[in-house]
């Protein structure tokens, strides 16, 4: 029996990080193994590691998709994965740890002492480097988009109860030391800070604490040349690879290596990065955005029914994976230039196949397990909240029938939303967020797209799934 600890994180720090600690837990147990999980959550850490937890343990697993800090494990074999392969497999993954895992701070063998490898085995080496080079990418911008969300909800929350005390000029100079124009000049600094901490957690995700200062300042002028969030996510990048790069390439005498990460690093980098953002990116990439705020702004008929058909699926095609977060994203940035009707789509996309599969177990119960139809109603508690991840076990177990029935209902969902119009202020919610003054515009019609939608999941699960047999 091994001691094991382990962290989940992901971007919003609701459903995967919970679900990746579970699944951890019963796999470590399938195993025999004793094992400790940290959850990096929405409301900070939980069951949190100690010293003594680190030093007993034999391995360290880290299951996130957002950057974690690894200080702390210096010294001890560390395994990185993914969320979604801790839900779907906790015990391959533990198994999978204990063979593959590197000590973290040794340093790396040399090419010469490796051993030859056949080329099927170099072929596969390849391809692991490449994808990790994709999760890295998706890893350094979910990790931002973590530390944003609570500055859009913050803002959106705010401005909107400002609208709802006092009216849509809420922001006029009448209102200027009221109550309603103070919670609506604090929700827009809410989000005047939504860029920068994108960029500067971005930066921070590839480069450390370092990277922090260029990366916010590069988000500064993102915000203030009209980039936005595009600008923000480049800014970021070229941030923390400069930073990167620049630690990489520096080298001080001992007694001078200090100033590196609180002087030299920040300096230099934010010194370059602003330059290449002011010179280079600011320009083409604002009127890019802007271009693409009035298309979407202009939106109407068949396009708007496209994009939010679009929208909606992406939401249910992996639940909380990288498509996903790709669409949620995209709604999330584009609140930030005031338009608001993609980010109606995400959500009414995202709440759809929970809820459909709630619907589902419960009139169509001949299509369940008894242990199904008992999730169901977790399921729809998930759904209501906008938490699409609460379909993941059914999609796991039949994921050739279930996935096409929850994006049929969610792209529905989300074309609906999009032709009537709706906008969503804030990025989150759920079903909380619509009795709201000023949240939501046309809230029957958008609970209508969400009931057509969940409706419509409910039906195509009954004619895609085969009856359980008794």
């Amino acid at each position: 029996m091994a001691n094991i600890v382990a962290i989940t994180s992901c971007p919003t720090g609701i459903a995967h990080t919970f679900m990746a600690a579970e699944g951890l837990e019963q796999g470590a147990g399938k195993l025999g193994h004793g094992i400790k999980v940290e959850t990096q959550g929405s409301v900070g850490a939980q069951n949190t590691l100690t010293d003594a937890d680190i030093a007993a343990a034999e391995i360290v697993v880290i299951a996130a998709d957002t950057s974690v800090d690894l200080a702390r494990f210096e010294g001890k074999r560390v395994y990185e994965t993914s969320t979604k392969d801790a839900i779907n497999d906790g015990a391959a993954v533990i198994q999978t740890a204990f063979e593959r895992a590197a000590i973290k701070g040794a340093a790396p063998l040399a090419a010469a002492a490796a051993p030859a490898k056949a080329a099927s085995d170099q072929l596969l080496d390849a391809k692991a480097q490449s994808s990790a080079s994709r999760t890295g990418f998706y890893k350094h911008l979910m990790t931002g988009v973590s530390f944003m969300i609570p500055f859009v909800v913050v803002g959106g929350l705010l401005i909107a109860l400002g609208f709802a005390l006092g009216g849509i000029y809420a922001y006029d100079d009448a209102h200027k030391g009221t109550l309603a124009g103070n919670l609506f000049w604090i929700g827009k600094a809410a989000f005047q800070l939504m860029v920068p901490v994108l960029a500067g957690y971005i930066a921070f995700s590839i480069s450390d604490r370092p990277g922090i200062a260029p990366g916010m300042v590069a988000g500064v002028i993102a915000d203030t040349v009209g980039a936005g969030f595009l600008g923000g996510i480049i800014g970021g990048f070229i941030a923390g690879y400069t930073v990167r790069g620049l630690n990489q390439t520096i080298t001080l005498p001992r007694t001078f290596d200090g100033l590196k990460p609180v002087l030299i690093l920040p300096l230099f980098g934010a010194a370059i990065t602003g330059l290449l953002m002011y010179f280079v990116i600011a320009s083409p990439v604002a009127a890019a955005l802007a271009s693409l705020s009035e298309m979407l702004k202009s939106m109407q008929g068949s396009s708007a029914i496209l994009l939010g058909a679009l929208l909606g699926g992406m939401m249910a095609f992996d639940m909380g994976g990288p498509v996903n977060k790709a669409a949620y994203t995209f709604g999330t940035g584009l609140l930030a230039s005031q338009v608001f009707e993609p980010m109606a789509a995400v959500m009414a996309g995202g709440m759809t196949p929970p809820l459909g599969i709630a619907l589902a177990t419960l009139l169509f119960r001949n299509r369940f397990s008894a242990d199904e139809r008992e999730a169901g109603k977790a399921a729809a508690a998930l759904g209501i909240s906008f938490i699409t991840e609460g379909a993941i076990p059914f999609a796991a177990k039949d994921p050739f029938r279930v996935i096409p029935a929850l994006m049929l209902g969610s792209a529905v969902a989300g074309a609906i939303s999009m032709y009537v119009g709706v906008q969503l202020h804030v990025p989150h919610g759920g079903i909380f967020v619509l009795p709201m003054p000023n949240v939501v515009s046309h809230v029957m019609a958008y609970a209508f797209a969400i009931a057509v939608g969940t409706v419509l999941t409910a039906l195509a699960l009954f004619a895609l799934k085969k009856p359980v047999k008794a």
